[in-house]
C-alpha cells in the first residue's frame, strides 16, 4: 500500500488529525471537507486537500512523502498555484508537507523563503511527532514510524482509543490500524497480521459483529432501492452487493 493512499484514508477518517499535527484543536476539522483533487492540466491527483466551510478560513493541501525528493516543492508550488488560478480561489491558503524524517527533507528552495515566512508554506516530520496515550490518529502515525519491538505496545495503545470513539467509527478504525500494519509489514498475509497483533480477537467479539451488521443494513436499505429504481433485478443486486438473494428479498419487502 503507497503511503498516500494509507494517509489518505487517515485524514479522511479521522481529520482531526492533521490539525493535532499542526498543533492545534482537532476540532477545527469540522469546519472543512477532505478531499483528492485532479489537477488535469498536470494530469496529477493530490494526497487531499481541506476545503474550508466558511470564509475566512484557508484552505489547506496536505502531501505525505515518504521518498527523498530533490524537485519535491517546485512540484508542489506548481500544483497549488494551478488549483488556485483555475479556480480563482480569492481565500487564504496553505501547503503542509509531512515528511517521514528529517532527512528526507531537501529543504524548501529560497525562491519560496516569502511563502515559509507568511505561514503558508510548512514541512514537518512524521519522526518528531510527540508520544501519545489518548488519540488515535497520531498514534497511528507513531505507528507507521515505530520500530518492530515496539509495534505491540502501540498497537494496544491504538485499541484503547478505538474504544473511546462513537461506535459508528470504531470499527472504520480498527481497518486503519489493520492498513497501517499493512503498510508496516507488506511481506506478512493480512490474517497473519491480524492474528499477531490481537485484531483477529477484536474482530470476533460481538460488539465488533453487532457494528458491522448495522453498518452493512444501512449501506443495504440506501443501496437496495436505488439499484431497484435503476431497473436491476433482485439476483442482480445480490451479486452486486455480494450478499445472499434473501437479505435482498428482505430490504425490498422493508422499502
Amino acid at each position: 500500500m503507497r503511503t498516500d493512499s494509507l494517509f489518505y484514508k487517515v485524514f479522511q477518517t479521522l481529520p482531526g488529525v492533521l490539525f493535532e499535527l499542526l498543533g492545534e484543536s482537532p476540532q477545527r476539522a469540522n469546519n472543512y471537507t477532505f478531499k483528492a483533487i485532479e489537477l488535469k492540466e498536470l494530469a496529477k491527483r493530490t494526497d487531499g486537500v481541506f476545503f474550508p466551510k466558511r470564509d475566512g478560513d484557508p484552505i489547506v493541501f496536505v502531501e505525505v512523502q515518504f521518498q527523498k525528493d530533490e524537485d519535491f516543492y517546485y512540484r508542489l508550488m506548481q500544483q497549488v498555484f494551478v488549483y488556485l488560478g483555475q479556480n480563482r480561489w480569492s481565500g487564504d491558503w496553505q501547503a503542509v508537507v509531512f515528511w517521514a524524517r528529517r532527512s528526507l527533507d531537501p529543504g524548501i528552495p529560497r525562491c519560496y523563503n516569502a511563502e515559509v515566512a507568511a505561514g503558508n508554506l510548512r514541512s514537518l516530520y512524521f519522526e518528531e511527532v510527540e508520544d501519545t496515550e489518548n488519540s488515535i490518529g497520531l498514534g497511528l502515525v507513531r505507528l507507521v514510524m515505530e520500530p518492530e519491538t515496539q509495534v505491540q505496545q502501540r498497537i494496544q495503545q491504538l485499541e484503547r482509543c478505538a474504544r473511546d470513539l462513537p461506535v459508528t467509527q470504531q470499527t472504520n478504525a480498527i481497518e486503519l490500524i489493520e492498513q497501517a500494519l499493512i503498510y508496516k509489514f507488506p511481506n506478512r498475509p493480512r490474517k497473519e497480521l491480524e492474528a499477531m497483533f490481537g485484531l483477529t480477537e477484536w474482530k470476533q467479539t460481538r460488539f465488533y459483529q453487532e457494528v458491522r451488521q448495522e453498518q452493512k443494513e444501512e449501506m443495504l436499505s440506501t443501496a437496495v432501492p436505488q439499484l431497484l429504481e435503476r431497473g436491476f433485478s433482485v439476483d442482480e443486486i445480490a451479486q452486486i452487493l455480494g450478499v445472499e438473494v434473501e437479505t435482498v428479498r428482505k430490504f425490498c419487502q422493508n422499502s
